[in-house]
Parts: C-alpha cells; structure tokens; sequence
C-alpha cells in the first residue's frame, strides 16, 4: 500500500530483540502509523528496488529460511510484541 510503512525482512538487515521489535512497532503506533506491511522475499530474495523502497529491514538471522517458514516466524513475533506492548506475559 502507498501509505504502509514498509519492513523488508532481508539478511542484511538490523537484528532485533523481540523487546526492541515490540518497541518499533509501539513507537510506529505512537507516530500514528497504523499500517505495517511486512515483505518476505521468495527463494530469490526480494529485489533491489523493492528493498531500498523500504522503510526499515529487518533480518531474523544471517541463515536463510524457506519463506514459508518465515511466515510463521514473523507472525509469532509481531504476536509476541503486541503481547510485551500490552504488558502480558509470554515465554522468554
């Protein structure tokens, strides 16, 4: 979307916490950004235009994993955030 604030899950890119992820995606609330859209390249990777167009990158890891995966994973750490933003407990 035109107006999303973009994060592009790319090798090269920062390293969070699930802590400091929370924290991003609070501080993007506070800013009145209500959209995220989270890109996940496929076994190519995502492109270089696609890349720079990117508000932020994120990297999990410096290993590659299939993008299937990579689904569950980022889905289990933006529900992680939102449970740390909201102050509930989840496993360490």
């Amino acid at each position: 979307p035109q107006y999303s604030y973009v994060i592009s899950l790319v090798i090269q890119g920062k390293n969070l916490s699930s802590e400091d992820l929370a924290d991003k995606i609070e501080n993007l609330m506070i800013d009145g950004i209500n959209d995220i859209t989270f890109l996940i390249g496929g076994s190519l990777g995502l492109s270089q235009e696609v890349i720079q167009r990117s508000n932020f990158k994120l990297s999990f890891s410096k290993m590659t994993f299939p993008h299937q995966l990579m689904r569950v994973i980022l889905l289990e750490q933006v529900y992680r955030g939102f449970r740390i933003i909201k102050g509930e407990p989840y496993h360490k």
